[in-house]
């Protein structure tokens, strides 16, 4: 993972709780081009791992991936 903020999409999921980020960042992914980034921000504990765990098994890269004050962020490039 690089440390690259700039992402041509973003998503936010702030006040969303499970399973709706995961929901929420899986559409979007699917709309965008492959290759292009999307910024994720949510403050979901669960969504965390279940981001992460989605990605991997669809294949994405997670680019970045940051958590402070109880906010997470992850950009993640479609892949396929």
């Amino acid at each position: 993972m690089t440390e690259n903020d700039n992402a041509e999409y973003s998503l936010d999921c702030v006040g969303l709780y499970c399973p709706e980020p995961l929901f929420q960042t899986r559409k979007k992914l699917d709309a965008i081009e492959v290759g292009k980034t999307l910024e994720v921000v949510t403050d979901d504990p669960a969504a965390e791992e279940d981001i992460a765990r989605f990605a991997k098994r669809a294949g994405h890269e997670i680019v970045s991936f940051k958590k402070k004050d109880g906010i997470i962020k992850f950009v993640i490039r479609r892949m396929k």
